[in-house]
């Protein structure tokens, strides 16, 4: 940026941009976002060039203050960031020569915006990053709450969504929490590659200046620098990782959200909500319609959509930089926000489920979901091979669906036609209630199991 306010490489050029590339080549209203890290990444710079003794310390200490006066200038809106300077780093350099003149010049001395705009990006992505293991946590601390509220609530566990076995309503809910601590550990996972400090490659192959890229890193709060500065502003593996857990964690929220409409639907029944989280029909009056599941389940495909969207724009780019990276914030930020306000609405709407405990209990026991308990037991007491208890517990379905009976209304009389040498201990077999008990392998959905997993995850969670 020089004193006529146009851009440094301008002076390369003979003719102005037209303004429609000037328009189309300018990331200023997305990469504006990134004001607050490229005035924390600029200043440590700065003190790093002074240190070093690369620039006058009087200069390095009128760019700091007057960087320092333009973060206060964004913060309280009265920056004005224009299209012409391109991006954030030009407008804030094209304000600082306003402010100090001609020491502004020594700034991007050592760097180039190839390196300045990853270091901003990972330290936003940083921040980002944390946030979302904030709301998960959330998430999963409700989801404990609202399981341990609920222990004793029979339900039907459903394969191909018919009626297979009884379960406990809490073990399956705890399902999810399993789902969303794989989650929060890819976002974990994530901050190893986020915390390698790209400050100080440059444009592609380094500088020729004696920079201390330990120091930037330090003050930075990175742990170390990256190894090679060709791949430093090549890579965005770690944009497409954060874009990678984001996609993984909207198709858990998605997959719970349609449960929990399936479940509300007016032919299951086993749950409600309060109307705070429902909404209405135009046309009929009686409508109460989950659509924020819905809007979850949706957005899902937007988080599939920008996964898929970085991947291509990245798939043939040779290295190094290249101008089809700039939409990489773009993609990262709008996905950061539609993952963020997704957990954070899930949240809430799992705060307010209310489960039809008679309604569960009822579906538990349709569709003969005990017959495998029955064959179970037949293996277990009576020293049958399990494909011949099988054939034995199918045709007692048989019977009880020809009887239109369930089988825990079926009578000791009725079991002997199936085998003769049943006694009354067969009937408790076909209890609901006693199959999901008996289920006390790990990880099994008696409550005996329930218990202690709820316990382990409130120590894990502080819930």
């Amino acid at each position: 940026m020089n004193k006529k306010n146009v851009t440094v490489w301008a002076t390369r050029f003979k003719q102005k941009t037209s303004d429609l590339f000037q328009n189309s080549g300018a990331s200023i209203d997305i990469d504006k976002r990134l004001y607050n890290e490229d005035i924390k990444t600029s200043i440590v710079h700065v003190k790093m060039l002074s240190k070093q003794k690369i620039i006058p310390f009087k200069s390095a200490k009128n760019i700091i203050s007057g960087l320092k006066k333009i973060h206060k200038e964004i913060k309280n809106n009265k920056f004005k960031f224009q299209k012409k300077y391109e991006d954030i780093h030009l407008n804030i350099e094209k304000r600082l020569f306003e402010i100090i003149g001609k020491d502004a010049g020594y700034m991007h001395t050592a760097r180039s915006r190839n390196d300045q705009v990853i270091t901003d990006f990972k330290l936003w992505m940083l921040a980002a990053t944390k946030e979302i293991i904030v709301e998960i946590n959330f998430l999963i601390k409700t989801i404990i709450i609202i399981a341990s509220k609920n222990l004793n609530v029979i339900m039907p566990g459903l394969t191909h969504l018919k009626n297979a076995q009884p379960i406990y309503f809490s073990h399956y809910l705890l399902a999810y929490i399993e789902m969303f601590k794989r989650d929060k550990k890819r976002f974990i996972n994530n901050l190893d590659n986020l915390y390698e400090n790209p400050l100080g490659v440059a444009a592609l192959s380094g500088t020729s200046y004696k920079i201390d890229r330990f120091y930037t890193t330090k003050h930075l709060g990175f742990k170390k620098p990256t190894n090679n500065s060709i791949d430093t502003v090549s890579d965005r593996d770690f944009a497409l990782d954060f874009l990678s857990s984001s996609a993984i964690c909207s198709l858990h929220i998605s997959r719970i959200s349609e449960e929990l409409i399936i479940w509300n639907s007016d032919a299951f029944k086993m749950i409600n909500f309060p109307d705070k989280i429902l909404t209405g029909s135009s046309i009929m009056p009686q409508k109460k319609n989950p659509d924020p599941l819905e809007m979850l389940r949706g957005k899902s495909g937007i988080s599939f959509g920008n996964l898929n969207a970085m991947l291509t724009v990245l798939k043939g780019l040779p290295l190094s930089y290249f101008k089809d990276m700039q939409d990489d914030k773009e993609i990262v930020f709008n996905t950061f926000d539609n993952i963020n306000k997704c957990i954070k609405i899930l949240n809430s709407v799992i705060k307010n489920i209310k489960p039809n405990k008679l309604r569960m209990l009822n579906l538990a026991g349709e569709g003969f979901t005990t017959a495998t308990d029955f064959a179970d037991y037949l293996v277990q007491k009576k020293n049958m091979s399990f494909r011949d208890s099988y054939k034995l517990s199918a045709k007692l379905v048989n019977y009880a669906e020809r009887k239109k009976k369930r089988l825990d209304q079926l009578k000791i009389e009725e079991l002997k036609k199936i085998k003769f040498d049943l006694g009354i201990e067969a009937l408790k077999v076909l209890n609901v209630t006693n199959s999901a008990n008996s289920k006390r392998s790990f990880g099994g959905t008696s409550l005996y199991n329930v218990k202690k997993m709820i316990k382990k995850y409130k120590k894990e969670f502080n819930a």
